[in-house]
């Protein structure tokens, strides 16, 4: 291996994606430039490098220096100081600054930015604040590079190396080199693999105890990220073996380990125990305290002239209610925690309005409240009063983790709502951490009224919250089952319960509001469906990108979300002049449809939240989610994704006047009832399923539920000390 020192004076090429890059270097000992190529982000045009490596000849430019390893080495000559400082590297330095600091201070420039940066001060235009900011800047970026230079050499990209530094600051390799697993727990975008595979570069055996510490929490968290709260023990000792390699016994000891020191928490229920992460263990705990307590602390209201009242609010608004309507509205009055379940056209939307309209008339400050924007957005439409997100109600801050039941809101325990009823809607899609948040912020005496469909989706989090307090008997809970007149005239409303019920529709008739176009290969579904979104539904009257939703099953494979995206976004916004943004895999550009896919809290913005791409500019692009506009930095586009397309988990607790759903028998493993329900049920005005007959009737056929484990419904009903 050669070693060479040199002056970067160009940067040929720098991958997106920080992986690669080709310089010009002037070498130390060399009078001509030379090609170098690195695995890396792109020094800084003026830094003085020192690379290892060999000479290759490119078959298309000929000579070059491939450089396997590389650091940055502060200048000493004052040509190349001067050229450091100008290159835009220090904040509060430029060309001519540069050329006055080096003027005054020669080759020992950088130890007096470093060490004294009071001597600034003799410089003409050098105020204090920005002799701060320059010393500030140097050594900080000495140290991002000493931490990109680390990563580099130990097999790991080193674009990560400014959230380390964030994290940890001047300690940063300290830490990675005392317990490399932190990054897996700290650093987001640092899974367990990568950490693990930065672990045998730097030594760590397959035994050692932080490895099997950190595994057992990578596999606890994997099966929560399926929707547990817990997990039976050996099930979790066999998962954590699978993913490192080694004995069973070895997890089982320090599994105990973690278990005796109360890093994690545990239940016995019928001889099993079942292992908590501490977080899921209290939340749990919390809402099944919460619930009872609300249900027992809030007095009755007066039923006083009810039956009258409903009598007129019925002949007001022209409508005749159901014995199971009256009764959910009676209930209301009677207990401090309602369930109000049941599918569409079943008429939850006129109980909300009925209960709303009785407990105003008794002067109750009520609140709405969904789980998404789009959700919230449909119950303020429907009931006339304003709804916010769940987030939103409780005033979610920069501090909320996902993880973390002591940040995130303002809204809590010790300064809740000011409300005397909250009706929270499509409660199916709020896990137990949300749920856990909810109700902290709900003051003594509030009634709550939890309104869902179980037979959708469960939350993508962990927990079956609606589903876990409906079985545990001890919360009133109404359910909805007749199909009301003006909904029977529905295909869609009727065809849901049709397929809800295992049952296969009539699909040879194609209905106004319900089509299935039977085609048997994903060529032709794919094809059909760009037929769709270019002509056929813009011919009918419909805004393809704010009216229709493509629901697939799958993100892989041809009519998989991510493929239909791609084909999408090049028949309805093709590359024209507008600007766009390359990151990863994907290609943003001004009036994409995208999608948020994971809670930003500082931001905002929350996971299923939809909007369009404004602007780009400067490596920085807008999106309008219609009530607030958000920027994102390059670093952040992993949050972003394109939206023609979107899985049907995504799509809970939105609807949209037109959806359609591939159904492919390479999708086999998710062709599920309650998927396929969800997704019909998301269609205000129009369905359509394309694909094969065999692939629609194993989706109904199918009802196998994954079985979540959680011991809600037990602790409600006082299973559980």
């Amino acid at each position: 291996m050669e070693k060479i020192c040199g002056t970067v004076d160009t940067i040929i090429f720098a991958s997106q994606d920080n992986r690669f890059t080709v310089l010009k270097l002037s070498p130390e000992k060399l009078s001509t430039q030379i090609t170098v190529t690195l695995n890396g982000i792109a020094p800084l045009i003026g830094q003085l490098l020192e690379i290892e490596g060999e000479w290759v000849k490119h078959p298309k430019f000929g000579q070059q220096f491939k450089a396997t390893t590389y650091k940055t080495v502060a200048p000493t000559e004052i040509s190349g100081i001067e050229k450091f400082l100008a290159s835009g590297a220090i904040n509060g330095i430029g060309p001519a600054m540069a050329k006055k600091i080096v003027a005054e201070f020669g080759e020992k420039t950088l130890e007096v930015i470093a060490k004294s940066p009071n001597e600034l001060l003799k410089i003409p235009g050098i105020g204090k604040k920005t002799a701060e900011k320059i010393s500030t800047s140097y050594l900080e970026q000495s140290e991002l590079t000493e931490i990109m230079v680390w990563l580099e050499n130990h097999g790991i990209s080193n674009t990560y190396a400014g959230k380390i530094f964030a994290k940890y600051g001047s300690f940063a390799i300290d830490i990675m080199e005392k317990d490399i697993y932190r990054l897996f727990q700290d650093i987001e975008g640092i899974g367990f693999l990568t950490a693990d595979k930065l672990a045998f570069n730097l030594g760590i055996q397959r035994e050692d105890k932080r490895r099997i510490i950190s595994g057992i929490d990578y596999a606890l968290m994997q099966l929560c990220n399926n929707g547990h709260c817990c997990i039976p023990e050996m099930a979790l000792v066999d998962k954590t073996a699978k993913i490192l390699q080694v004995n069973n016994q070895i997890i089982f000891t320090i599994l105990k380990e973690r278990i005796d020191n109360g890093s994690l928490n545990t239940e016995v229920v019928g001889g099993e125990t079942l292992i908590y992460p501490p977080y899921l263990y209290y939340a749990e705990k919390k809402v099944a305290m919460r619930l009872l307590q609300l249900q027992q602390a809030t007095e009755p209201l007066s039923e006083d002239n009810l039956s009258l009242f409903i009598k007129v609010w019925e002949k007001d608004n022209q409508i005749q209610l159901a014995q199971k309507q009256k009764e959910a509205i009676k209930a209301c009055l009677h207990h401090g925690v309602l369930v109000l379940t049941g599918g569409p056209g079943t008429g939850k939307t006129t109980v909300i309005k009925g209960i709303l309209s009785i407990l105003k008339a008794q002067g109750l400050k009520i609140r709405l409240a969904a789980p998404t924007g789009r959700a919230a957005k449909r119950l303020s439409e429907t009931t006339g009063q304003k709804a916010l997100t769940i987030h939103r109600l409780l005033e979610a801050n920069n501090l909320a983790q996902d993880d973390n039941l002591q940040l995130g809101f303002s809204k809590d325990i010790n300064d809740q709502l000011d409300a005397d009823v909250i009706i929270l809607d499509e409660v199916s899609m709020v896990d137990i951490v949300l749920m856990h948040h909810f109700l902290n912020a709900v003051p003594d005496g509030c009634r709550i009224i939890l309104v869902g469909d179980t037979d959708q989706l469960p939350a993508v989090g962990p927990g079956s919250v609606l589903k876990d307090i409906i079985r545990s008997q001890k919360i009133p809970a109404i359910r909805l089952d007749e199909i009301f007149r003006q909904a029977q005239t529905s295909m869609i409303i009727q065809n849901a319960h049709i397929i809800n019920a295992g049952r296969l529709p009539d699909i040879r008739k194609q209905y106004s509001d319900f089509v299935f176009y039977e085609l048997n290969d994903d060529t032709s579904i794919t094809q059909k469906i760009l037929d769709l979104c270019t002509k056929d539904l813009p011919h009918e009257g419909f805004d393809v990108l704010k009216d229709v939703q493509v629901l697939s099953p799958m993100h892989r494979f041809l009519c998989g979300v991510e493929n239909l995206n791609l084909m999408l976004q090049e028949q309805l916004n093709p590359k024209k002049n507008q600007d766009e943004l390359k990151y990863s895999s994907q290609t943003f550009r001004v009036g994409d449809k995208v999608m948020h896919i994971r809670n930003n809290y500082q931001k905002n913005v929350f996971n299923g939240d939809i909007g369009f791409i404004q602007d780009i500019n400067n490596e920085k692009l807008t999106v309008d989610y219609f009530d607030h506009i958000v920027t994102y930095e390059k670093n952040e586009l992993n949050e972003l994704t394109l939206a023609y397309a979107s899985s049907v988990h995504k799509s809970q607790g939105s609807e949209y006047k037109v959806v359609i759903i591939p159904l492919s028998t390479s999708h086999y493993i998710m062709l599920q009832r309650n998927l396929l329900y969800t997704a019909i049920t998301r269609a205000k005005q129009k369905v359509i399923i394309i694909g094969s007959k065999k692939a629609l009737m194993t989706a109904i056929q199918s009802n196998r539920t994954q079985k979540r484990y959680t011991l809600l419904a037990e602790r409600l009903a006082h299973k559980l000390i």
